[in-house]
C-alpha cells in the first residue's frame, strides 16, 4: 500500500513561480520517490523537466553561469525538478540565473546533505527559496495509510526498527535488520566523507555508537573527545557534521530566570530510531531490553519534530536541567509561552518540578506516555 507523504501537500502548496524549492533530507527517505509522483501528477497540466544531479552531463549543464545555457537547458519548461543538487558545482548561482531570467519558471532541488546544499546555495537564492525537510515515515502518515489499530499494532517494531520507507516492503524481520544495516554501512556517512575531508572515519561510527547510549542526557565534548582520543574541537566538528548530514539532532538547554540551570550542554537525538539500534546490533523485542525509555524518548521526540515541520508549528526546542538534577526532557518556547513535558514510556503521570513552576509561573506542562502520546505526535 502506498504511504501518502505529508511533505506532498507542503510542496504542492510552497511551489513558487520564479522562487526555488529546497527539498532536504536523510538519504533513502523517499525524496526522490515523492518528485516523482509531484512530477507525475504536474505533468497533466504543466511541461516538467527532471533531472540528476548526479549526471555528469546535467553538473555541467548546470554549472555554466551562462543565461544563454541556462535557457536553452530548460527550453520551454513550466517546472525544473533538480534530484541530488549538491552534486552541480555553483547550483546556488545558476539557480538563481534561471528564477532570475526566466520568467514563471517554477524550480525544486533536492539534497541528502543539508550542509553541502546550504552552503552553495545559501547567499545566492536569499529571498528565493523556501525548504522543505522530508522525515522518515511519520506516525500520521502510518495512521492515515493504515488506520489507528494497526498502527498501536506495529509502534513496538517501528521503535525498534525505525520508519525508513522501504521497511514497509520487506516481510521478515532479517530482511529489515538487514537493510539498516546496509544503510549503516554503505549510506550513512557517505555525505560526510564526500564532501568534508574526515581523517579517521571509524572515529565518526564510534562516536555516534557512544551517542546512542546516551540519548535523553547532556552530552559532555570532553569526556566525549577523552574516549575517543580526540580533540574536543574535532568532536564538536563532527557532531556537527553528524546533525547537518540528518543522522543527529541537537537540543541544548532552556534557560531564562535561574542561575543553576543548565544551558551549555547539549542532548542528541537519532533521527531513526532503527540506524541508532543497527549502530549498537542490538535489535532484541521491548520485553528483552533494558533502552525503552531511550527509545520511546527518540520517537516522540523525533515524531514531535516531524509534526512541527509539517504542520508548520514554529518553535524553539530545548530541554531543561538545574545542577541539583531537577528536569524537563522536552520545552517548546511557541506563541510567546512556555510548554514542558516529560516523556515516559508507563503510564501515570509525573509532578513538574517546583522550581520549573515558580521560575515559568505562566508555562504549561504537562506528561507524554502510551496513554497520551498521539495527539503530540499527529
Amino acid at each position: 500500500m502506498l504511504i501518502k507523504r505529508q511533505a506532498y501537500n507542503l510542496l504542492k502548496k510552497k511551489v513558487q513561480k520564479n522562487k526555488v524549492i529546497l527539498l532536504y533530507g536523510p538519504r533513502r527517505v523517499g525524496k526522490t520517490t515523492l518528485l516523482n509522483e509531484f512530477a507525475g501528477e504536474a505533468e497533466n497540466r504543466k511541461k516538467v523537466k527532471f533531472v540528476n544531479g548526479e549526471n555528469l552531463i546535467i553538473q555541467k549543464e548546470l554549472s555554466s553561469r551562462s543565461i544563454e545555457k541556462l535557457k536553452s537547458f530548460a527550453g520551454n519548461a513550466d517546472i525544473l525538478i533538480v534530484d541530488e543538487a549538491q552534486k552541480i558545482p555553483d547550483i546556488g548561482l545558476n539557480l538563481k540565473l534561471i528564477v532570475d531570467h526566466i520568467p514563471g519558471i517554477e524550480v525544486i532541488a533536492s539534497g541528502s546533505a543539508s550542509f553541502a546544499l546550504a552552503q552553495k546555495v545559501g547567499e545566492p537564492l536569499t529571498g528565493r527559496k523556501k525548504t522543505i525537510h522530508l522525515y522518515t515515515i511519520s506516525a500520521k502518515e502510518l495512521v492515515d495509510t493504515y488506520g489507528e489499530t494497526r498502527y498501536k499494532e506495529i509502534l513496538e517494531e517501528n521503535l525498534i526498527l525505525g520508519s525508513y520507507p522501504e521497511l514497509f516492503n520487506l516481510n521478515s524481520l532479517a530482511e529489515k535488520q538487514d537493510y539498516l544495516r546496509e544503510i549503516v554501512d554503505s549510506y550513512l556517512f557517505r555525505d560526510i566523507f564526500e564532501i568534508e575531508q574526515v581523517k579517521n572515519p571509524k572515529k565518526i561510527k564510534d562516536l555516534l555508537t557512544l551517542l546512542a547510549f546516551q540519548i535523553g542526557k547532556e552530552v559532555s565534548l570532553s569526556e566525549i573527545a577523552s574516549s575517543l582520543d580526540l580533540h574536543a574541537n574535532t568532536v564538536y566538528r563532527y557532531l556537527d557534521l553528524l546533525e547537518k548530514s540528518f543522522i543527529v539532532v541537537n537540543v541544548r538547554g532552556f534557560s531564562r530566570n535561574l542561575r543553576k540551570e543548565v544551558t551549555k550542554t547539549s542532548r542528541y537525538y537519532f533521527y531513526d530510531n532503527g540506524i541508532r539500534n543497527a549502530l549498537i546490533n542490538n535489535f532484541n523485542p521491548i520485553e528483552l531490553r533494558d533502552d525503552i525509555g531511550m527509545l520511546w524518548e527518540n520517537y516522540i521526540v523525533m515524531e514531535r519534530l516531524k509534526k512541527q515541520s509539517y504542520c508548520q508549528i514554529l518553535s524553539n526546542n530545548y530541554f531543561w536541567r538545574t545542577y541539583d538534577r531537577k528536569e524537563i526532557d522536552w520545552v517548546e518556547e511557541r506563541g510567546g509561552k512556555l510548554f514542558g513535558y516529560e516523556i515516559k514510556w508507563k503510564a501515570g503521570r509525573v509532578k513538574a518540578p517546583k522550581e520549573w513552576l515558580e521560575a515559568y509561573k505562566n508555562a504549561e506542562y504537562k506528561t507524554i506516555n502510551k496513554e497520551n502520546y498521539l495527539d503530540f505526535i499527529v
